[in-house]
């Protein structure tokens, strides 16, 4: 099948990745010619610009974007709505609030244009181990780019088939999903990502715990110098708290059991702040998912070695780097 693929950073270029290795081909483009030509390189088609990418797609045509949420998607969405047919459609991949999917759905709509929001995890891993997808919009148009998802995707793998699941035919199975009309799939990927920081924020405060037990301030006999390294690699076998960041807080602490590569200066991509909009909208409570985000704000101010198991977790499964004091300075944080 052929897709055209917006924006080349981290996720965008390991996602065409995967499709080509799946056979299919993959029409590229990116402010950033070096990125274009180095996929061009490995088999992708490149385009010099959004009008070249979308006369090199035939109809019906779908373009994938894997841009930064608000601006960036919102000047493509316009410019591709201009560009592309009725029946073609556009895939917005990032991290965009939902209710800016609703809105763009309808404006891209009387053009008989069809827009999915897709939710999509995986960061830096998901080439090798593959993209878990939350996918809302038009159902026709999604089951019609289904080989596309079905690439993406991470597959059954060797994980077993939930008890009580054995007559349910889903493709939740695969590691996508059409989770319902525009907005849907977005909205569950942001409180995937609300569930992620609440997640994290558990694993930092206990590894900050263990490596508190050795403090002069605690009784004789009660200090404890405990193998954080080897306390997350225990963890990892057969324990209830075992998971995917567990996994990368293990090879983190593997590398340097002090994290000093790390200050402990821990950002928030949006979703984590749309997920409590949500519950207060809905009148749900969540104390801890709040809790994980005022700690994220707290942590640009003072920084304790929870914030640094934090920040290592980021880097491990995004590649999310912290920014130097000169950045933090000038944008004020």
């Amino acid at each position: 099948m052929q897709l055209g693929m917006i924006g080349l950073g981290r996720m965008g270029a390991n996602m065409t990745r995967r499709l080509m290795k799946g056979s299919h081909e993959c029409v590229v483009y990116d402010q950033k010619k070096e990125n274009v030509q180095a996929l061009a390189k490995e088999g992708a088609i490149g385009a010099s610009s959004l009008e070249d990418l979308v006369q090199k797609l035939s109809p019906p045509r779908a373009v994938w974007i894997m841009l930064p949420s608000g601006a960036p998607v919102e000047e493509t969405v316009n410019a591709l709505a201009t560009l592309l047919s009725p029946k073609d459609a556009i895939i917005d991949g990032g991290n965009s609030f939902y209710k800016d999917d609703v809105r763009r759905n309808q404006a891209v709509k009387p053009r008989g244009i069809h827009y999915l929001d897709v939710g999509t995890s995986g960061g830096v891993w998901g080439l090798e181990r593959g993209y878990c997808m939350m996918i809302g919009g038009d159902q026709e148009t999604a089951a019609r780019l289904n080989p596309i998802f079905a690439t993406l995707a991470p597959g059954p793998g060797n994980i077993p088939k939930t008890s009580g699941r054995e007559e349910m035919k889903s493709t939740a199975e695969e590691g996508y999903l059409y989770c319902g009309p525009s907005g849907s799939g977005h909205f569950v990927k942001m409180v995937h990502n609300g569930i992620e920081y609440g997640l994290m924020q558990a694993y930092a405060e206990g590894f900050d715990i263990l490596r508190g037990a050795h403090s002069d301030n605690l009784a004789a006999g009660l200090s404890y110098n405990l193998n954080l390294p080897d306390i997350a690699e225990l963890w990892r076998r057969g324990s209830v708290i075992s998971s995917w960041l567990l996994d990368l807080t293990a090879i983190a602490l593997a590398a340097d059991k002090s994290l000093a590569g790390f200050t402990g200066f821990v950002e928030d991509s949006g979703e984590g702040r749309w997920t409590i909009a949500a519950a207060l909208e809905e009148g749900v409570s969540a104390e801890v998912l709040s809790a994980a985000l005022y700690t994220r704000f707290r942590s640009r101010q003072e920084h304790t070695f929870a914030e640094k198991v934090l920040s290592a977790m980021r880097k491990g499964f995004g590649g999310h780097v912290e920014r130097h004091e000169a950045v933090k300075m000038k944008r004020g944080l």
